[in-house]
């Protein structure tokens, strides 16, 4: 259906705006929302919300403007303006979508849930239903500059369970590594996560290959899980740094840095040698 977009916005009760079912971006009560609810109280909303109708009711559900939403409510306001735009849940999910594909902040989550609903929303749509899921990957891609492969990555976070998901966003697991472990199960998912709990680490991108390619020859199992978790990882592994200075006149200046590694494992070999004897001496 044609949307025509009013000159104007109109003030719509509160209690009649529902959130977009399913939408992907999340509202947290933080520091940043507790700031919007202070501007919303002393100011009102700036900037109106984009609703849509529903359909045999008197609601409208948010195509943008969630976080000013729940400010507003925040905030005990009785009223928002709004521009009422009269289209299909499929357009509106694409709006949705669009508005926010550029924020600043995106959360790996968030983007992934993103850019499903989009592809979804465009396979929905009457001629995209002939193009297919390919084409509407791609029309995702374009829209967010990125390529079509990363963006089928990012849809495939969304098998993530959710715990994992928010390991992701807090950057505690790699992009990737999430993505690889996005092919095991749930059941296989949650053995992983309390292998992260069990031992106090998670998964680099090598085990997390592993698990996807051992969980897809059908070999992977709880105790496989805890077999590779277990395993110690160069970038887990205590480093002893030397400052330069304590090390001037003590070895040649023409050494490599491989030379000068060498002399100094020779010369804790050497000590450790010399204690020896001491202590067989005694």
């Amino acid at each position: 259906m044609k949307s025509t977009k009013p000159k104007a916005p109109v003030m719509i009760p509160v209690e009649n705006i529902v959130p977009f079912d399913g939408h992907p971006y999340k509202v947290l009560d933080n520091d940043s929302m507790n700031e919007l609810t202070e501007s919303v109280q002393d100011n009102g909303i700036m900037e109106p919300l984009t609703v849509r109708p529903l359909e045999n009711t008197d609601n409208y559900e948010i195509i943008s403007g969630h976080r000013r939403y729940h400010a507003a409510k925040k905030a005990g306001l009785n009223e928002v303006p709004a521009f009422i735009r009269a289209v299909s849940r499929d357009e509106a999910a694409i709006m949705l979508v669009d508005s926010n594909l550029h924020r600043e902040r995106i959360l790996p989550s968030e983007k992934a849930f993103a850019y499903k609903l989009k592809m979804d929303a465009l396979t929905h749509q009457g001629a995209s239903r002939q193009l297919g899921e390919k084409w509407s990957v791609e029309q995702v891609a374009e829209s967010a500059s990125e390529s079509a492969r990363q963006v089928h990555r990012y849809i495939r976070l969304t098998n993530l369970i959710p715990e994992l998901l928010d390991m992701m966003d807090e950057n505690k697991i790699a992009f990737s590594v999430g993505v690889e472990l996005s092919f095991l199960d749930d059941e296989r998912q949650y053995d992983v996560l309390n292998a992260c709990e069990l031992n106090d680490n998670t998964p680099s991108y090598a085990q997390a290959v592993r698990m996807h390619k051992a969980y897809t020859a059908g070999e992977l199992d709880r105790d496989g899980i805890d077999a590779i978790m277990c395993e110690e990882k160069a970038n887990q592994r205590e480093k002893v740094t030397i400052p330069l200075d304590r090390l001037k006149g003590k070895i040649p200046g023409s050494y490599t840095v491989q030379q000068q590694q060498d002399y100094i494992v020779k010369a804790v070999d050497h000590y450790h040698r010399y204690l020896q004897c001491q202590r067989e001496a005694r």
